[in-house]
């Protein structure tokens, strides 16, 4: 088999990648993915994420662990990721947010030419399709088809006002740039008739419309081995289905890894691509000495506020929920509406802990259930969840590799808390949430808080959130993009040492953006594409 582009993953930048080159009927495009192909009713019906995500069994998901971490308290992190056509778009909260200008001026500033705020507003419309129209900041025609929530909770909407009582801005659009105040998502899900209420994932939006097209083959349910590297440049792929052999799909043009932060790094280093000394620790011959594969991981840090609701328009667990829930699959099925339809975080905040900031370094999830450890805890009755995270954590991690066995999980080591600034602005956030909750608004909703007592001093509430925090399922950095010779990827996002080969997603920003990830990584790979194009 041999084509003009091999992507490896479908995830969001995969599936945006073989959509967009394969619109050239010359062109042939052959996209591998490890999962199915992500068109399943958990994956359409976005109540679906909450069997999804826990990984409990694992469906549609990795489902990975970390390395025991200190800042943790030596507990394991868990890191949920999407398997399956649509990658993590296909489980996640379906959030669309950009982050804010100046985390993409500080990418320009860092030597990423062509990818300040200016460069990548064209790219974020590109794909846009949003409910509201056109304008300067938004796009009607772009194949992701972006929505206003239809029927946030009551619930969801007191908790705006909370923040306009606590002296909050209120944002309408958390995506023009400066993204401070409070507001509700607007989330990736399909607003056009046919299809109203269902999660638009960016399979959905660009690939599965696309697989039709003759010069475009999907695999699916298989997993690449490595990248085939001859005099220098990638020409193919070595992938295995089942017990299967393996087999060599071959790239005339180029080979794009679009795994993730986690798997693109890992299928570098299987392919003799990092640190040469590591990689002949485990028995790979060194091709490449790139140090930095791998290196650089960031990730949005979480930590829960949990509270029991005086009603039950929540998610919970009992009787009447059940009922409830019944009668919101039946009218979401018929009209797209309702709770089977919610994102479950349909509220949150971006704030700054410090006035004088250039922009916010917090921003709150608010969640219509108690979404304890990743939704593997379960309680009865009805609750709400706020989460806060850091957006611009100083700690650094890293990825490795276990062994040489492709089928083995990468060694993920986030290194959480390691900065000393994280815990102090995690500790700052965790009381802001709090003074929220408290709120006149709110107040008439809330029954009992758990886990945490009624006063804290800082070190205790350091001690809570190193015994309870988690990821917010946001790592990027793993294969860095840069002008410097260390830099594993060029603006252009080439691998450096290799002809050939680029990797396209989350993994190449320098700096975590000050948001949800997904949107940016669709963004990242419209830009590819087009650079891809033009030669």
């Amino acid at each position: 088999m041999e084509f003009d582009y091999v992507i490896v993953g479908g995830g969001s930048a995969g599936s945006v990648l073989a959509a967009r080159l394969c619109e050239d009927p010359e062109t042939t495009v052959c996209l591998i993915e490890a999962g199915g192909e992500g068109k399943g009713i958990l994956v359409r019906a976005p109540l679906g994420t909450v069997p999804m995500l826990p990984g409990r069994p694992r469906i549609n998901n990795w489902a990975y662990r970390t390395v025991p971490q200190p800042g943790l308290n030596g507990r394991r992190g868990y890191q949920p990721r999407g398997r399956a056509l649509g990658g993590s778009s296909a489980i996640n909260a379906m959030l669309y947010v950009r982050g804010h200008r100046l985390d993409y001026d500080a990418w320009a500033d860092l030597g990423c030419n062509g990818w300040s705020w200016d460069d990548v507003l064209p790219y974020f419309k590109r794909a846009e399709n949003n409910e509201n129209g056109a304008d300067d900041w938004h796009s009607d025609s772009g194949p992701l088809e972006v929505s206003n929530q239809k029927e946030p909770r009551k619930i969801t909407q007191e908790f705006v006002k909370a923040n306009a009582e606590m002296q909050h801005r209120i944002s309408r659009d958390f995506n023009t740039g400066d993204n401070e105040g409070a507001g509700i998502y607007q989330v990736t899900q399909f607003h056009s008739p046919a299809r109203m209420g269902e999660r638009c994932s960016a399979a959905a939006a660009y690939l599965h419309p696309a697989m039709s097209r003759s010069n475009l083959k999907v695999f699916t349910g298989v997993r690449a081995q490595k990248v085939i590297l001859r005099d220098g440049r990638a020409c193919g792929v070595s992938f295995s289905k089942g017990g299967a052999g393996a087999q060599v799909v071959k790239a005339r043009r180029e080979v794009l890894l679009c795994g993730g932060a986690f798997n693109s790094p890992q299928l570098l280093m299987l392919s003799g691509i990092g640190d040469s000394d590591m990689l002949m620790q485990q028995g790979i011959t060194p091709l490449v000495n790139a140090p930095e594969v791998g290196e650089n991981l960031q990730d949005h840090l979480d930590f829960i506020h949990s509270y029991r609701t005086t009603h039950r328009d929540t998610l919970g667990v009992s009787l009447g929920g059940a009922l409830d829930l019944f009668k919101a699959m039946r009218r979401w099925a018929r009209k797209g509406r309702g709770l089977v339809a919610s994102p479950i975080a349909e509220a949150g905040a971006f704030l700054k802990t410090d006035p004088a900031l250039d922009r916010p370094d917090l921003q709150l999830h608010f969640a219509i259930g108690i979404v304890e450890n990743h939704a593997r805890m379960i309680r009865l009755g009805h609750g709400i969840s706020c989460h806060i995270c850091q957006l611009r954590p100083e700690s650094r991690g890293r990825v490795f590799l276990k062994n040489a066995d492709p089928r083995t999980a990468p060694g993920i080591d986030p290194r959480y808390l390691s900065a000393d600034i994280d815990i102090e602005v995690m500790v700052k956030g965790a009381k802001m949430t709090r003074a929220i909750m408290s709120a006149p608004a709110m107040r008439p909703h809330l029954g009992k808080e758990f886990f945490l007592p009624a006063k804290l001093d800082d070190a205790a509430w350091a001690d809570h959130i190193r015994k309870r925090a988690d990821t917010i399922y946001h790592p990027v950095g793993t294969c860095r993009m840069g002008s410097d010779a260390t830099s594993v990827v060029d603006p252009q996002l080439r691998v450096r040492g290799v002809d050939g080969l680029r990797v396209v997603d989350a993994s190449i920003m320098p700096r975590l953006i000050s948001g949800n990830t997904n949107a940016p990584t669709i963004m990242i790979a419209e830009k590819a594409a087009e650079m891809i194009k033009s030669g």
